[in-house]
């Protein structure tokens, strides 16, 4: 493991905290190391109260920060001295520790302490540095894990068995370390947990972190023959074999287990790929997660193959077996968020993308662990009374508890055509504000987004073959559809019937009608799929029931759609899928209308450009993101119950009336 710290770096950043934010960011930016929210540092200094007294302080990492992007509001001020007296307590819950520690704070406005703010503090080090390093749970997670701790370090470490994170492991570290620490120690190895290192500064406690961490590297090189250090996010790339049908056939079990819409995203990984096809696949991976932190992401093993009744009946038994420990809790989804099968490969699941993708990147590090812990000798995981303990935490299940209601649209998968600009950008941007993932169509995608939960994707509407290859890749990315908008469209040259010429009312009724067809045909399967039902919006216009000179091929091709989104209504209301059609009129700010447009037809009704755009019986301008919202409206709630319907957003039209 490299040593990356550079001392130019670290001066840009002010004093002993800054240091040790310092610190903590080149510990967060390595996954093997430290995975999403996990691990904790803490720095101890000498400051001055309000009334000007000096008092010590520990800053330690806050609950909800993350290592990589951590700042100095990151941290939590506590006093040091009342902290270390919390320890002399015989016991304390773990919500009167959370709520001890909040009022031992010097800044009421600070996030929660670490759960291991009593363990940083008892430990007589200025700084403190903790991570879950793969290397060192390969070491500890086998059956002679001690004997392997001691065989690699001798006396020079301090070897704490698993215990709970919390009040009981903070005095069990200060009874070990009181024990076994001498002036040789260099770090504390929790059994199954992870590594504690420190120093009288963060780099010195940084420097020592990654000492241990190669040595473990090292080891597990000479002695396994693994080389941990070959990251599963550097393993190269792999899609399953299995169909994207089979993925969204899989989904839909799994959100029913789930009682809600899931995304069951794969990932395209080599190393996930050869784990899956192990032949002893499903005796090692149902031992148990590298760490108990883990299960609150991945569940307390991965489901092997698709039979999901035997999952959660699995699930509701472990229940059962260990409820007495709290039995004041209720009983989580049952739904695994992990899925290993031979022919789709590594899936997670999730309500939104970033937990499917933190699910992937802890099962991947978990893959790293199981092989190297195999190559000592075998993989062992803790006993499922532990895992259950940190399942149902109570300071987990208060978390659950205050966290608020999904968006509506959460959980569940979008595909609209049109996506790059218009319309088609604006239901994009109301579908994601609302919970959905969205797949992009677009003949020209160029949108780029840091939003992981879109995917555009080029593809030709008129071109089925084209447009089935996006949409098995967007299944692929997020397990199935629910929901598609048809939004995908061109208005044409404006001519009289007389002047239309052949090759301008083909390319119309190509992009406006038959790429329409073409999406209903392709994304039909995944719709009959969908949780909660399949829902589709076409985007038809004013057009249908009044139409305007000029607009022949147009007019005709939003009227086809509309009767071909009445027929669909007709023979998919057996399937669950509803379909309903909106009629939008001047959407000004969308790429159908030009500058030149716009005042042509302003002028043609004798009107000025803002007069054009307000001539409703309402005087609004109607733009896209209007329809973005009423799109997402129609795909929620008592629309639910309503298929084959017009719904007209224009305004109030005297003609359409």
């Amino acid at each position: 493991m490299k040593n990356l710290w550079k001392a130019s770096d670290a001066e840009k950043f002010a004093g002993a905290l800054g240091e040790c934010v310092y610190g903590s960011r080149l510990l967060g930016a390595d996954p093997a190391l430290v995975l999403h929210g996990g691990g904790n540092t803490s720095v101890k200094t000498r400051e001055h109260d309000i009334h000007g007294e000096e008092v010590d302080v520990l800053h330690v990492k806050g609950s909800g920060w993350d290592l990589a992007t951590i700042e100095p509001q990151g941290f939590a001020p506590l006093r040091l001295d009342a902290v270390k007296r919390l320890a002399e307590l015989p016991s304390l819950s773990d919500i009167e520790m959370v709520n001890q520690l909040r009022l031992n704070l010097l800044d009421a406005s600070a996030p929660n302490p670490s759960v291991e703010a009593i363990l940083h503090a008892c430990l007589p080090f200025a700084a403190v540095q903790h991570t879950h390093a793969d290397a060192a749970l390969a070491l500890t997670n086998t059956v002679d894990g001690e004997q392997r701790v001691r065989a690699l370090w001798g006396n020079s470490v301090v070897v704490v068995p698993y215990v709970m994170p919390g009040f009981d492991l903070a005095l069990t570290c200060a009874q070990e370390f009181e024990k076994q620490a001498s002036s040789d120690t260099v770090a504390m190895i929790l059994m199954n947990h992870g590594v504690f290192t420190f120093g009288e500064t963060t780099k010195e406690a940084y420097d020592q972190m990654i000492e241990v961490i190669s040595q473990a590297e090292e080891y597990l090189q000479t002695t396994a023959g693994v080389d941990i250090t070959s990251s599963a996010s550097n393993a190269g790339s792999r899609t399953g074999s299995g169909s994207t049908l089979s993925q969204a056939k899989l989904r839909k079990d799994l959100s029913e287990a789930a009682s809600r819409s899931m995304l069951l995203v794969h990932s395209p990984n080599e190393r996930a790929h050869q784990f899956v096809s192990r032949s002893d696949l499903a005796d090692i991976a149902s031992r148990g997660p590298a760490t108990p932190d883990h299960i609150i992401r991945t569940k307390q093993f991965p489901m092997i193959g698709r039979d999901i009744d035997t999952f959660v009946s699995n699930y509701h038994q472990y229940f059962e077996r260990n409820q007495s420990r709290f039995p004041d809790v209720q009983e989580l989804d049952p739904a695994p968020r992990v899925v290993l099968d031979p022919d789709l490969g590594l899936l997670t699941a999730g309500t939104r993308i970033v937990d499917c993708e933190i699910a992937s990147d802890i099962y991947l590090h978990t893959i790293d662990v199981i092989e190297a812990s195999e190559g000592l000798g075998g993989f062992v995981a803790l006993p499922e009374s532990d895992l259950f303990e940190v399942e149902y935490w109570e300071l987990e299940q208060a978390k659950l508890k205050k966290s608020g209601a999904s968006p509506p649209l959460a959980g569940e998968v979008a595909v609209v055509t049109g996506s790059a600009s218009g319309i088609g950008q604006a239901c994009v941007n109301a579908l994601l504000s609302q919970g959905a993932a969205v797949i992009g169509v677009d003949l020209n995608a160029s949108v780029t987004s840091d939003n992981p939960a879109f995917l555009e994707l080029t593809a030709d509407v008129t071109d089925r073959e084209s447009l089935a290859t996006a949409i098995d890749a967007g299944v692929r990315r997020f397990g199935g559809v629910d929901i598609v908008v048809a939004a995908a469209g061109i208005f044409g040259t404006t001519s009289q019937i007389a002047d239309l010429a052949i090759d301008e009312w083909e390319a119309t009724l190509s992009v406006n009608l038959t790429g329409v067809s073409n999406v209903l045909h392709v994304t039909h399967p995944y719709l009959s799929l969908a949780p909660k039902g399949g829902r589709v919006v076409l985007i038809g216009s004013k057009n249908v029931p009044a139409p305007g000179k000029g607009a022949a091929a147009y007019s005709a091709s939003k009227a086809a759609v509309t009767q071909l989104g009445r027929v669909a209504a007709l023979e998919w209301a057996n399937d669950g899928i509803v379909v309903n059609t909106i009629h939008p009129d001047g959407v000004f700010d969308t790429g159908l209308w030009s500058k030149e447009l716009i005042e042509e037809r302003a002028a043609s009704y004798g009107l000025n450009v803002d007069e054009y755009k307000r001539r409703n019986l309402l005087g609004q301008e109607i733009t896209s993101a209007d329809i973005g919202e009423l799109v997402t409206t129609v795909c929620t709630g008592a629309f639910l119950q309503i298929t084959g319907a017009q719904i007209p957003i224009d305004g109030g039209s005297e003609r359409v009336i």
